[in-house]
């Protein structure tokens, strides 16, 4: 699947969801942007720095009480696509993340947020490494304004219940989408 941004996708091509202005940006990562060997996993023959990008977030929509952060890549030859990162819990009061607070530790989460488990079983961000020699994947970096300050979710969350409890809370989406390919 190729990613075209015209005028009939544009919800899904925009930065954003929400009419109003709800904005994901980051110094680090462009939409269309090819992913550099920092935000590329360590292992699975790809040799990156494991780090996930600093993200800041505007135009909350009213009435979010948190927010939430996920990257998944739907071109995963899995079936169901692959979570790279899921986050939670982050206080309505937090606008922005830096540069790898989605580590195995968590110590740069704000206080209350956690990182559910990715789909290289472990929690934390888990970065870029499609097959070699596949087409270049999407990586949907994603912040989720909620409607709920807490979600139930633990480091042992899998990606699946992560966006299951996400879709039935959230106010609105806004996104970056680099891709990565090798």
């Amino acid at each position: 699947m190729k990613f075209h941004c015209g005028i009939a996708l544009f919800i899904l091509c925009s930065s954003s969801a929400y009419a109003d202005g709800f904005r994901l940006d980051s110094r680090e990562i462009k939409t269309g942007t090819s992913l550099n060997q920092t935000y590329l996993f360590n292992g699975f023959g790809c040799q990156g720095e494991n780090r996930s990008p600093a993200l800041e977030w505007s135009g909350v929509p009213p009435g979010t009480k948190s927010f939430a952060i996920t990257t998944f890549d739907p071109d995963a030859p899995t079936g169901s696509g692959w979570w790279h990162w899921t986050v939670v819990n982050i206080p309505a009061n937090v606008k922005s993340l830096p540069s790898g607070a989605g580590d195995k530790s968590g110590s740069k989460l704000p206080q209350g947020a956690t990182n559910g488990r990715n789909d290289f079983g472990y929690s934390g961000f888990g970065g870029a490494c499609p097959p070699s020699g596949d087409k270049p994947h999407h990586y949907h970096f994603k912040i989720w304004a909620l409607k709920v300050s807490n979600l139930p979710i633990d480091r042992s969350s899998s990606g699946a219940l992560v966006g299951y409890m996400l879709n039935a809370n959230k106010l609105a989406t806004a996104e970056i989408v680099p891709v990565y390919g090798h």
